[in-house]
């Protein structure tokens, strides 16, 4: 529980630090609600919606509230998906108010013992370590393959967990051995005339249990026109350290990777994952008061592309990119790809680009399927309610294939595929993975070149 001197202090950074023209920009109009998903599920709840917690932020401003646990709890079950802001007449920056706020509550909150463990472990020990991310990944590859896994499960030792959880250790995808994940290739040569020079950041998920995904993406890259250059000093992007109340810790990650790649005179710097992508794109903001880095992280912010606006730009589409099957696929969006590094229509165009594939529009494609980072842990029942409704929307469309271009999504989408015992019917992947399977399905033909 949060104690009044911890209120106080709380109440006295709200007003010193939270941006008050941003939060008199809200309007209060309403047009965000249709466009969020806690609001909804939590049956139209004011307080769960971003009208409402931008009015509680700026009363915790005015000192007309205290920042108590009601406040608290409202902003911790926002999935900061920022659906809100396409919507929003005055383009309120929802997303760097909620950041903020979540900030300066988790530095001035005293939490449990547990809890400081865990969060030290995460974030200052885990994740910003990517040799420690390989051995953590390199563990649970090694439960999966030594036979523990099957063990584990027969003896039904994974019952003592919820059933989410449960249900996602099934949904992992098979981890690499940490050897394959070390050694990276850091140089890769277009395949094919040269057009583009461009630096591939990794991620620190996406280069671990979703290395197939990076190497895929990678091939893609190569085969569109691309020389690649993975510098091999970045870092994790730190987008879960500034969605958590860890911003000093996103800000030395940020300049990390600032630092990687700004010496290698790339054309883009490209991601594969909307939400790294959506916080990378945001380092200028995030280093704005820092007159040192704000200017560097400009430049860094400008290259930024997510591999599908490079593919389309270097006509990618036009490749004939065919499917052996012929599949009925559909597109979930990554929240932050969407909303955030507003691409949206690059993926569809290449998706609608392969023979073989029916291409289906799920209903509210662009709406929020519950993962948000690690949201579907943390805040499982809400995270369960709203994969449940995107679940009955995939199923409308009859889809064999459902695509999306986050890992977190895609893990999601995986769980809600297990949970409506669709297994075996429909499956889930990243579009670089369905884009390099429908690549080289056969050799690749330039469509373009003929009339």
């Amino acid at each position: 529980m949060t104690t009044a001197k911890e209120m106080e202090q709380i109440q006295t950074e709200f007003k010193e630090r939270m941006d008050e023209g941003e939060l008199l920009n809200c309007m209060r109009c309403g047009f965000c609600l249709p466009s969020c998903p806690t609001y909804i599920e939590s049956g139209f709840q004011e307080s769960h919606s971003p009208r409402g917690r931008i009015a509680l932020m700026k009363a915790v401003v005015d000192g007309k509230i205290e920042p108590d646990e009601d406040v608290e709890r409202s902003l911790a079950l926002c999935l900061g998906c920022r659906a809100c802001e396409p919507v929003c007449p005055s383009g309120v920056n929802y997303g760097q108010l909620l950041e903020e706020a979540r900030d300066i509550i988790n530095q001035n909150k005293k939490h449990s013992l547990g809890v400081r463990l865990i969060r030290k472990t995460a974030f200052k020990e885990l994740f910003p370590h990517q040799n420690r991310m390989r051995t953590a990944a390199g563990l649970i590859g090694l439960y999966q393959r030594s036979g523990l896994q099957a063990a584990v499960r027969k003896t039904g030792m994974l019952r003592i967990l919820p059933e989410h959880l449960r249900t996602m250790e099934k949904v992992l995808p098979p981890v690499p051995k940490s050897k394959e994940m070390k050694n990276r290739p850091r140089i890769l040569p277009a395949i094919g005339p040269a057009k583009k020079r461009v630096a591939f950041f990794s991620g620190c998920l996406m280069d671990t249990m979703f290395l197939p995904t990076n190497d895929a993406t990678a091939k893609l890259l190569q085969l569109a026109g691309c020389d690649i250059v993975i510098p091999d000093d970045q870092a994790c992007c730190g987008a879960l350290h500034g969605h958590s109340g860890e911003k000093e810790l996103g800000k030395e990650l940020a300049k990390r990777n600032i630092m990687a790649f700004e010496a290698l005179e790339a054309d883009y710097i490209i991601t594969n994952a909307g939400g790294c992508g959506a916080f990378l794109i945001e380092y200028d903001h995030l280093l704005k008061d820092d007159p040192e880095w704000s200017e560097r992280a400009a430049v860094f912010v400008q290259k930024l592309k997510d591999f599908s606006s490079v593919l389309v730009e270097l006509d990618f589409d036009k490749k004939g990119l065919k499917l052996e099957t012929p599949q009925v696929i559909t597109y979930q969006d990554s929240c932050h790809l969407r909303n955030v590094m507003h691409t949206s229509k690059e993926p569809r165009k290449l998706l609608k680009s392969i023979e073989g594939a029916e291409f289906r529009e799920m209903e509210k494609a662009d709406s929020c399927c519950g993962s948000a980072g690690i949201y579907n842990i943390v805040e499982s029942d809400m995270s369960m309610k709203i994969l449940d409704s995107k679940m009955r929307t995939a199923k409308a469309t009859h889809a064999a294939v459902i695509v999306t271009a986050n890992p977190g999504c895609l893990l999601q989408m995986k769980l809600g595929i297990e949970r409506e015992g669709l297994s075996g019917q429909v499956r889930a992947v990243h579009l670089a993975d369905l884009l390099l399977e429908a690549a080289e399905s056969e050799p690749i033909t330039d469509k373009s070149q003929h009339i």
